[in-house]
């Protein structure tokens, strides 16, 4: 009964599914899928999101996120990585690969909802590269790199930090080469979907006429201790050309491209065309091949193509070469980004299966293994059984190396804040050491970085994974975030007091992240009860307020005034109330020290009735948080209780993280020693250089449930019987068909 049960339900899910189906060059399976990768792909969109710089879209889903870096000389484009750099031969290559997945696999898209977020994702980056055009040269990197990584903070107080930022212009044949095939790629993906589709053609065509005619990467200068083009530039043009021949049909480009081979790259000591190594920022030889062979259909492609794959699916590997395995299968290439590499070659692998090797069912079978495999280790399929995407699956990373994500106002990033503030969905980290081994610590950047590149050519292999496997995304997705405390609040004490004055000191605090911010029009008021004051038949006038130090000298008192019959306050404004950021430890604290007294012949000062100083003690080193003493922007109460009881709306209460390490599915991270600041000494060897999250949020189980025996009435089990039937019968008739 069992067995006509299971496969009673797999002819009616076989029925459903290619019902449902109309996939590109592949039917869905049958069975489950292993994991979720529809929600794993809606979740690396949002990330792309979390990466986004200048003023924000409507469509914009980070609630953590505000407009940044406003004052750049091309606004938009993604930051780099957990920095917030603008380096656009990583962030154009990874639009091109983000194009390739959409292109090569729309159709499953289309099927999990994701399309439009996916174009508006895609279109927001091109727009950028399309505005860097500068004539015969292109902006191709803003921010100076070693400035950007001495300090920890958000993208939002980037300028406030540093200034306003210098761009960088070039005409070298990398970057505007990687420029052109993913305006090129771009358009080809979006053709038919999309109005820009012919001014993408238009500045890819002119990028790559740059990048053809100067042959050169001489100009490409301030980039290259971070992402130097060590592959050259050959491979750009050849990758480009084959885009362009793509997304316009002009037989010249494929003429290009076939100039480009004799000066691709070579095996070490050989003639013999580069098959090792991996596709990826720099070296995108191995996926303009790939084009290459689908555009001519030439077998002596294919072979390269095959070779390549060989080389990273066999472990026997080609010629004695294969790249490493860690335990549990994943093929690494490289301690910088292994799953980088592992899942663009997967998505590589995926592609030649369904073109190139369609027809070979052993080649098919061996690629998708492999393809599959390394997407499912980097979704929780590995022994230490975790997740390496931040916010997806079981015990996830919580503390990857990303500024705005970790959400400290201190410059620092393991002190005041130890947990992230934010949960960075949809991050791929770096990865495991080829050992398996792996720490999740913020500081970590070499395992635990993120990128818009590690995430390029993974997003375009779960493009594969939702057009083969029936998979949901998550209906609430993002969930609402809320801050983990008051954002902005007073904390005081009492410095001194007599019979005729009491001196305060008063630390005004700026811990913001929803997003991180200033408050330009800052002030606070301090509340004190005059009874005594008045019965003595002195005034308001004769009350005297003097600040004796004031960290950024930028405070000024007004007042006494009154508030309610003798309640008077003084308000403490800041010209400029900026200089409380959270952007390190001196700033994000702004502290005066001021008198408030009565002339000292008279003795009739008692602090004991003033509402503002209940709950202050003399102690100056462990100062109480008080609600008494109100906090403004412009007129508007952001922090305290007014005397009369009005509260400030909005603001929550500290909520101090707590795990439970017994309980809990995620583990404290492991001890480690500290890692150097973001330095990566760059070798030919390992070719990668980046920079640089996060923080817990309990995963979705978006698994489906096992299905519970059916105890419905027979008339519903006679409805799906015939379904069965009808599908069984749908099934024979397109087998008998091939």
């Amino acid at each position: 009964m069992k067995k006509i049960r299971k496969i009673l339900a797999g002819t009616i899910a076989s029925s459903l599914m290619l019902c449902s189906a109309g996939l590109l060059k592949s039917e869905i399976h049958a069975e489950k899928a292993p994991f979720n990768y529809a929600e794993a792909l809606q979740k690396s969109l949002y990330f792309y999101e979390v990466q986004q710089a200048g003023p924000l879209p409507e469509w914009n889903r980070v609630s953590w996120r505000g407009d940044s870096t406003m004052s750049d000389d091309v606004q938009g484009g993604w930051y780099d990585a957990g920095d917030h750099v603008k380096f656009n031969l990583p962030m154009a290559y990874s639009a091109a690969m983000l194009a390739w997945g959409i292109y090569q696999y729309g159709e499953g898209v289309e099927k999990t909802g994701q399309y439009e977020i996916y174009q508006n994702n895609l279109e927001f980056v091109l727009d950028y590269l399309v505005a860097c055009d500068r004539g015969n040269e292109v902006v191709y990197q803003i921010g100076d790199g070693e400035q950007d990584h001495k300090w920890w903070g958000a993208a939002e107080l980037v300028e406030l930090e540093m200034g306003k930022r210098n761009s960088y212009t070039c005409n070298a044949s990398c970057v505007t080469g990687e420029m052109a095939a993913a305006l090129a790629a771009g358009a080809a993906a979006l053709d038919g979907k999309s109005k820009k589709t012919k001014d993408y053609i238009k500045y890819a065509e002119h990028y790559f006429k740059i990048a053809w005619d100067t042959k050169s990467d001489e100009s490409y200068i301030k980039a290259a201790s971070f992402y130097d083009s060590w592959s050259g530039f050959w491979d750009e043009l050849f990758w480009a050309a084959n885009w362009l021949y793509i997304a316009t049909g002009d037989k010249k480009y494929l003429k290009k491209a076939e100039e480009c081979i004799p000066n691709l790259g070579r095996e070490n000591q050989s003639d013999e065309l580069k098959f090792t190594w991996g596709m990826c920022w720099d070296d995108v030889m191995q996926g303009g091949m790939l084009l290459y062979a689908i555009n001519t259909g030439k077998d002596e492609y294919k072979d390269r193509v095959q070779k390549h794959l060989d080389y990273w699916s066999d472990p026997n590997g080609v010629d004695g070469k294969t790249v490493q395995r860690a335990p549990g299968g994943l093929a690494w290439l490289d301690s910088w980004g292994c799953l980088r590499y592992a899942t663009t070659a997967g998505f590589l692998a995926s592609v030649a299966s369904d073109t190139i090797f369609s027809k070979d069912k052993a080649k098919v079978k061996q690629y998708t293994e492999f393809y599959e495999s390394q997407i499912n280790y980097a979704l929780g399929d590995n022994p230490d059984k975790r997740s390496y995407v931040v916010g997806f699956g079981e015990n996830p990373p919580i503390h990857p190396h990303h500024r705005t994500a970790h959400g400290a106002w201190d410059d620092m990033k393991n002190e005041a804040v130890t947990e992230h503030r934010h949960t960075l969905y949809g991050a791929l980290v770096g990865g495991p050491g080829n050992d398996g081994s792996y720490t999740d610590a913020t500081d970590n950047y070499v395992n635990n970085e993120v990128a818009d590149d590690y995430n390029a050519g993974y997003t375009a292999l779960l493009c594969k994974m939702v057009s083969e496997y029936k998979c949901e995304t998550l209906r609430d997705f993002p969930p609402e975030e809320q801050p983990d405390g008051p954002e902005f609040y007073i904390q005081a004490n009492i410095n001194q007091q007599a019979d005729s004055f009491t001196e305060l000191k008063i630390n005004a605090v700026n811990h913001s992240a929803w997003p991180a911010r200033v408050i330009t029009d800052l002030s606070y008021n301090y509340y004190f009860d005059l009874s005594e004051v008045f019965e003595a038949g002195l005034t308001a006038d004769d009350v005297t307020v003097k600040i004796g130090y004031d960290e950024w000298s930028q405070a000024e008192t007004v007042g006494p005034l009154q508030y309610k019959d003798n309640i008077y306050y003084v308000k403490i404004k800041y010209k400029d109330g900026s200089v409380l950021a959270p952007i390190g430890k001196e700033q994000e604290q702004a502290e005066i020290q001021v008198r408030i007294s009565v002339p000292d012949q008279n003795k009739i000062w008692d602090s004991s009735n003033d509402y503002s100083i209940e709950g202050l003690t003399n102690d100056n080193q462990n100062q109480n948080i008080t609600d008494r003493i109100t906090m403004y922007d412009g007129d508007t109460l952001i922090w305290g209780t007014e005397p009369d009881g009005t509260k400030a709306t909005g603001v929550v209460e500290f909520k101090p993280v707590i795990r439970d390490n017994e309980n809990s599915e995620f583990s404290e991270p492991e001890t480690s020693e500290s890692f150097e600041e973001d330095t990566e000494i760059v070798t030919e060897a390992e070719k990668e250089p980046d920079e640089e999250i996060q923080n817990t949020e309990k995963p979705d189980d978006s698994s489906e449930t096992d299905q519970t025996e059916s105890k419905q009435s027979i008339i519903i089990l006679s409805v799906l019987i015939v379904i069965a039937l009808i599908g069984f019968g749908f099934i024979v008739a397109k087998k008998s068909k091939k």
